[in-house]
């Protein structure tokens, strides 16, 4: 697995030689952890206007769209290749188009810092996974330790010893799942594309391009044309595209060539803190003692998770 947790696009399978970018890095990955944290009030702010797979198709396009300029000013191509192609299309499916669908219907009924919260359990799940699906990972105390811990917040975070009095299961679970298909995407890219001889560039535009078209079939299915087109949920998808989706994976892949994928995968910590944060101040969500708790408790356990043994 990617030692990148949470990136919506093809984790970086390299070891491209470090470069000084024009910002520090530093400033990048705070701006970084803002655009992902925010996410997931935007999602909240754009299915008040559009349906869930409305917002999910606009943030694809805008996205797209940012990749495809890069693409254009790096004088990058796409891909070529059936094979590659078939790869990418089951990769768009579970790195984007899946789980975005998920987080934004989950938002319908859930708080956007409990969805924050649930995007913070895919290095658990990655970590589970990668023991039965990857050999190379070894389980240790101190990641199995972590595994357990996690999960613990998990329960922490949905107020289990209440019975789960309050929560939306349904949309509580659509979150989990969201991400969880994050790690099953990551596992399938890392068995299939791994040293493809395309650049990363060129590989997460062609992904993107996919997923868009993946939800431009599915969205006319299951949603009506709106009758009109609210401002404010609107410019809430366009950033959620542009920023989160588009600008948000070339500021990783930048981190990940400087620092490397250990350091910029740190960026997943941040992530509900940050939304967490926005939920309340600006959505004016309400939050238990259980929440900020059981969050602390998932990170910790999914630090712990990405520890790797000594030699």
């Amino acid at each position: 697995m990617s030692a990148v947790a949470t990136p919506r696009t093809i984790p970086p399978t390299d070891r491209s030689p470090r470069r000084r970018g024009a910002l520090d890095w530093r400033i990048r990955f705070g701006v970084l952890s803002l655009i992902w944290g925010f996410s997931f009030l935007l999602i909240k702010v754009g299915t008040e206007g559009y349906a869930p797979f409305q917002v999910t198709l606009g943030r694809l396009v805008f996205g797209t769209a940012v990749l495809a300029a890069a693409m254009a000013v790096k004088r990058e191509r796409l891909p070529r290749g059936a094979r590659t192609w078939g790869h990418l299309t089951v990769a768009a499916f579970l790195l984007n188009a899946l789980p975005f669908s998920l987080f934004a219907y989950s938002e319908l009924t859930i708080p956007s810092t409990l969805a924050g919260i649930c995007n913070a359990t895919s290095p658990l799940w990655g970590m589970a996974l990668s023991l039965v699906a990857l050999s190379e990972d070894r389980p240790t105390r101190r990641r199995v330790a972590g595994l357990g811990l996690g999960f613990l917040g998990v329960l922490t975070v949905l107020g289990a010893w209440q019975g789960f009095h309050g929560l939306d299961a349904t949309g509580t679970a659509m979150a989990l799942s969201a991400s969880l298909s994050y790690p099953i995407g990551w596992i399938y890219v890392r068995r299939t594309l791994a040293g493809s001889g395309h650049s990363h560039l060129s590989m997460t535009g062609a992904q993107l391009l996919l997923a868009t078209v993946q939800l431009a079939f599915v969205t006319p299915l299951f949603t009506s044309l709106p009758s009109r087109f609210p401002l404010v949920p609107l410019l809430a998808i366009a950033a959620l595209g542009i920023l989160g989706t588009g600008l948000g994976v070339l500021l990783q892949y930048g981190l990940v060539a400087e620092v490397g994928p250990t350091t910029a995968q740190m960026v997943t910590y941040f992530i509900p803190v940050i939304a967490t944060a926005v939920g309340v101040a600006i959505l004016g969500e309400s939050l238990t003692w259980s929440t900020p708790v059981g969050a602390v408790v998932v990170l910790a356990g999914a630090a712990l998770t990405q520890a790797r043994a000594r030699r």
